[in-house]
């Protein structure tokens, strides 16, 4: 008689520890970045300048007779894309220099501390923080999600991560779905500046999770005879990036990457099209994110419960790769025909659902078959720098397509959903040149 999905969870929290430590640090990882997103979005759609820009630069494109309104986005991911060029480096250096015990605590240590100071311009008002605040969510979301996985691959085994990932990946989900619901409890009766502080709280029980899960990885290294993390990996600050470029597997899951976050692009700027005409106010605008935010994790942790785990274990990582992709090209298709707005918000809560409960669980489980140089390098150069020049690119594909109308837009989305599943296949081609278990 087969367990149901809440019976197989608690056996497994029982069998495996170290699987309750991971379920705390990813919903409290989730739960105080879902407090943020909708903050970021409703800096994103607003239609105050003054709320987003500093006054010199609003003045410069002023001078210079360029509307900054109508470039909001495109030049926000521009300069994401060239902090995260920044900062790769930066990252390289410190999981190269530094042993897990360091790093980590210090990615984690260094958000929270910036938190803080979020707290405080948001409090005095001050000019430009919605470009800071911007700045700062989506590099927090792409490093500490991905330093996240990372880690899970040094505490479980290959077999383990199939059986597991499913229920990690609900832990977030609950994460994800309180956070919304405390940021629209909350934002319009304590403010935004406050929502930092409850952010910081939830980062801080994640560094606590990071020192306790440190034994089973260990455990783990020892068992199979693996390079210890508790070392300096040693080499040069861009190996990830070589890396991407000399292996197959890593130059396709980059592809399914670019692609995958081309399709999300493309959709996220219409939608903030619609958002910004219909919400002018900003709380309205973030309460209505963290409806679409709770929308899109309550259908993400019924996959997760019901179809992750069987998935992954009897079916291997395929179709968790090919169902998004069939998926995105039908509400892609959907939308090409008929483009509301209403349709653009029940395609989202379908597309970000099924990146979160199978999509990206899978691409996960295929880090633990590999070596760390793979999964701390490779794995953070291909979510971050290759993740936010992917976004950039299709920022502005998508200030061109938006010119000839929201068929156009979503039509150009079939194309790149289609491209998509094309490097899925890829992907699973070489996956079966890895070992199966490590």
């Amino acid at each position: 008689m087969q367990r149901g999905p809440l019976r197989g969870l608690l056996q497994a929290l029982r069998d495996t520890p170290a699987l309750g430590w991971s379920f705390l640090y990813f919903f409290c990882l989730l739960s105080g970045y879902y407090v943020l997103r909708p903050v970021r979005e409703a800096m994103a759609s607003s239609s105050d300048l003054q709320e987003v820009f500093p006054p010199a630069l609003i003045a410069w494109f002023g001078s210079e007779g360029i509307p900054l309104q109508d470039f909001v986005l495109q030049f926000l991911f521009t300069c994401v894309f060239l902090i995260m060029l920044v900062l790769q480096p930066v990252y390289g250096w410190l999981v190269s220099r530094q042993p897990r015990r360091v790093f980590m605590p210090v990615v984690y240590g260094f958000f929270i501390v910036t938190l803080l100071g979020f707290h405080l311009m948001f409090d005095s008002n001050v000019p430009g923080r919605g470009m800071a605040f911007f700045f700062w969510v989506t590099v927090f979301n792409l490093f500490a999600v991905a330093v996240f996985w990372s880690f899970m691959a040094d505490v479980f085994s290959n077999a383990q991560a199939r059986a597991y990932y499913g229920y990690i990946g609900a832990a977030g989900t609950l994460g994800a779905f309180l956070g919304p619901v405390i940021t629209g409890a909350l934002v319009q009766r304590v403010g935004i500046a406050n929502l930092m502080l409850v952010s910081a709280g939830f980062l801080s029980i994640c560094l606590l999770c990071i020192w306790r899960l440190r034994h089973w990885a260990i455990l783990r290294e020892r068992e199979q005879q693996l390079v210890s993390g508790e070392q300096p990996m040693g080499g040069s600050v861009l190996d990830g990036l070589k890396l991407i470029v000399r292996e197959p597997l890593l130059r396709w899951l980059a592809l399914l990457v670019v692609f995958g976050v081309g399709v999300g692009t493309l959709l996220y700027n219409q939608q903030v099209s619609i958002v910004r005409v219909a919400y002018p106010d900003p709380e309205a605008r973030t309460a209505f994110y963290s409806h679409l935010d709770l929308a899109v994790n309550t259908l993400t942790l019924l996959v997760q419960l019901t179809l992750t785990r069987w998935l992954l274990s009897r079916h291997g990582v395929a179709p968790a790769l090919l169902i998004p992709a069939l998926a995105i090209i039908v509400g892609f298709s959907v939308l090409a025909a008929s483009p509301l707005p209403l349709l653009v918000a029940v395609v989202q809560v379908v597309t970000r659902a099924s990146e979160f409960s199978l999509f990206k669980p899978a691409r996960e489980t295929l880090y633990t078959r590999v070596d760390r140089q793979w999964r701390y390098k490779a794995g953070a150069a291909i979510d971050t720098v290759v993740y936010r020049g992917a976004d950039l690119s299709f920022t502005w594909v998508h200030k061109g397509l938006s010119l000839l109308g929201s068929n156009i837009v979503f039509a150009g989305g079939i194309v790149v959903a289609s491209l998509m599943t094309l490097a899925a296949f890829g992907v699973l081609r070489q996956e079966k040149i890895l070992p199966r278990d490590r």
